[in-house]
């Protein structure tokens, strides 16, 4: 048990060393989880332990403000000899610079006790902006150091491309390669992406849903020699240090939302949680182990692989990914479910290979006995359909004057639900500014700020990939071509390669 916060350790604490779900691999450091993304064995990196905390702990932690608590927790998961604390520090002073509220997050109290946590004050005015900042920072103190450059692979179903892409953007020693689903993100968040032309971004528009744009991202990455040679890394959730930072979204929520921390035991504070490729139901699986005092609500659109895992222990695939209001959402094969599985078979690698590598080879998987009772006692869930979804919004407006994006309103769905008076906070990952469809179609005016409406007279440039093409060899190809051209410049990055260029609807070559 940790007597108290990161800051007040003795000397030389357990290094803390992380292993993979699959147990294919040799322990790393975080420097070395934060590299991988995937491990090399096919699994996800997690801590080897997981610290608990006392309540003592808890207590003083309940008085720090989000970006104090965020420093506490990594300091918990990154050694003092990798990263000094003054300097861990600095690194999340400076990730969290750009956010446009004091607090960085905010939390809104609303009738009909919904409380909603706002973890969309960014640049990209969604929550990954949170991780991904900090990621970010932690990258470039390595990659300074040891003059390093490296290859960054993203898939994204909406926010996550334009998250990582700001994290890195300009930055000179590495280059990302982010795949998107043409059509299938919202107009903006599509533009996020594509108007950023610094010459380190290479942004690819891919003829496919969600899923199917992961495949050539983890052929890339199950080439041990390419990913080496090529420095390949991932800013998808499937990297360790976006769990980690998003662990802080439930301290922050558990501590705003709950009654009193005076009682015995303490209070128990329900977290409900929109969920795609379950990065933020993890971190929050990780919060309970180290002993936070919260329910973890899954939440879902019509997309429901999660809901239906809860519930029945199904863990299949759809017969196709449905389009919703929720599009970030719309994923059928959530990855860090695999991690939720390893944390609750206690660590059985041998047990989650097993169950991942049915799950890859057939799309379908029946959970044992055992572990499905374990995650239905961890977690509960719940499924949205878009009817659902807008009478939610329209119901937060009419009582609050409040916008809630399509996502959140699946939380507040679960919550107005709910005849209960359990204490309780949605976790918010957008602004409602970003999905004008979803506010239009509950017959809600949108609000766009000035950043966002700019968008569209910009310039745009993307890689376009059609259906039927090698996506994988393309992106290998353009990996080659971009570490020639840093080569050949002396380490600079690579210029931009030959692209779609769009301004204002009229396409150039």
């Amino acid at each position: 048990m940790l007597g108290g916060p990161s800051s007040d350790r003795g000397a030389s604490p357990a290094p803390m060393e992380y292993i993979s779900t699959r147990g294919g691999v040799g322990a790393v450091d975080f420097e070395g989880a934060l590299f991988s993304g995937y491990a090399p064995d096919g699994g996800l990196f997690m801590p080897q332990s997981i610290p608990t905390l006392d309540r003592d702990t808890l207590q003083r932690w309940s008085r720090l403000s989000y970006r104090e608590l965020v420093k506490e927790l990594c300091s918990l998961f990154i050694t003092a000899e990798l990263v000094p604390r003054d300097t861990l520090n600095d690194l999340i002073d400076r990730a969290f610079s750009r956010f446009r509220h004091k607090d960085v997050v905010h939390l809104s109290r609303l009738k009909d006790g919904l409380n909603v946590l706002e973890l969309w004050h960014g640049v990209t005015y969604a929550f990954k902006d949170l991780s991904l900042s900090c990621t970010g920072q932690f990258l470039q103190y390595f990659l300074e150091k040891k003059q390093k450059h490296v290859t960054i692979l993203v898939g994204t179903s909406g926010d996550t491309g334009s998250s990582a892409i700001e994290s890195v953007r300009g930055q000179k020693n590495m280059d990302i390669f982010v795949l998107l689903p043409k059509g299938l993100c919202t107009q903006i968040q599509e533009l996020q992406m594509t108007t950023v032309v610094e010459d380190n971004v290479h942004v690819f528009a891919a003829h496919g849903n969600s899923d199917e744009i992961d495949e050539p991202i983890k052929e890339l990455f199950a080439d041990v020699d390419f990913a080496r040679k090529y420095n390949l890394m991932s800013l998808n959730s499937v990297n360790w240090s976006r769990i980690m930072v998003q662990i802080a979204h439930h301290f922050y929520a558990y501590f705003q939302c709950a009654p009193s921390l005076d009682t015995t035991p303490l209070p128990v504070v329900e977290i409900v949680v929109p969920t795609g490729g379950g990065g933020n139901i993890t971190a929050g699986c990780i919060a309970q182990k180290m002993g936070l005092p919260v329910r973890l609500v899954a939440v879902v659109n019509s997309n429901d692989i999660i809901h239906r895992t809860v519930q029945h222990g199904d863990l299949s695939v759809s017969e196709s990914v449905k389009a919703t209001l929720a599009s970030a959402m719309d994923i059928q094969e959530p990855y860090n479910m695999e991690r939720i599985f390893w944390l609750l078979s206690g660590s059985d690698s041998h047990l989650t290979k097993m169950l991942m590598e049915q799950f890859s080879a057939s799309k379908s998987l029946k959970l044992p006995e055992d572990l499905h009772r374990k995650l239905s006692k961890t977690l509960q869930s719940c499924s949205a359909s878009d009817e659902d979804i807008v009478r939610a919004m329209q119901r937060c407006w009419e009582d609050n004057r409040y916008l809630l994006c399509p996502h959140s309103a699946v939380a507040a769905h679960y919550h107005y639900s709910q005849l209960d008076s359990t204490p309780r906070c949605c976790l918010a990952p957008a602004s409602a500014a970003k999905f004008q469809d979803a506010v239009l179609r509950a017959g809600l005016a949108p609000q766009l700020p000035p950043e966002i409406a700019t968008l569209t007279s910009m310039e745009t440039r993307s890689i376009p990939l059609e259906q039927g093409q090698d996506w994988a060899q393309a992106l290998r190809e353009r990996i080659k071509a971009m570490a020639q051209r840093w080569e050949t410049q002396g380490g600079q990055s690579a210029p931009p390669g030959q692209g779609e260029i769009t301004r204002q609807g009229v396409t150039q070559t």
